[in-house]
């Protein structure tokens, strides 16, 4: 396996790839890219990507620097590979990225509907910092409360 910074030619990948590792979150109606969202994303951060033997890109992250400060987010992996540390992976990936740029703090959102995600960000040292609204692009199903879960970590 083989983990590199994404260029505007892996668009291709990453949005299959984005979109299955997030079919769980159902309670955001349509898909969670699409060209227009990834062009614009890669324009404000970099993404991460993992390739297996054969070149295909099995898992991603997001990660964007503010100074001494980074945001990481859209940690995505192949649904058939999850569970297999991939994701520690990236995130480690992630965390070392963003070291080489000189960020001492790194942060993430898990929205609140994704609970179960919590104790996985914990295990790789990051802790609930605080909440805040979330104003989701596309609309969220009736009667669903979301909100974000912003987690810290020092580097």
């Amino acid at each position: 396996m083989r983990i590199r910074v994404a260029t505007p030619a892996d668009t291709d990948a990453l949005i299959p790839l984005v979109n299955a590792a997030f079919a769980v979150e159902d309670f955001i109606e349509g898909t969670r890219t699409d060209a227009a969202r990834m062009s614009e994303t890669m324009q404000t951060g970099e993404f991460l990507l993992a390739e297996d033997d054969s070149g295909r890109v099995i898992a991603c992250v997001y990660t964007e620097v503010h100074a001494e400060r980074a945001y990481l987010g859209i940690l995505a992996v192949d649904p058939p590979r999850q569970g297999t540390g991939l994701g520690r992976m990236m995130v480690e990936a992630a965390e070392k990225h963003c070291r080489q740029r000189d960020c001492r703090w790194i942060e993430l959102r898990v929205l609140s509907p994704r609970r179960e995600l919590l104790p996985f960000y914990e295990r790789l040292g990051y802790a609930q910092m605080r909440t805040e609204d979330f104003r989701s692009p596309r609309p969220l199903r009736d009667g669903i409360e979301c909100y974000g879960i912003i987690m810290s970590k020092a580097l």
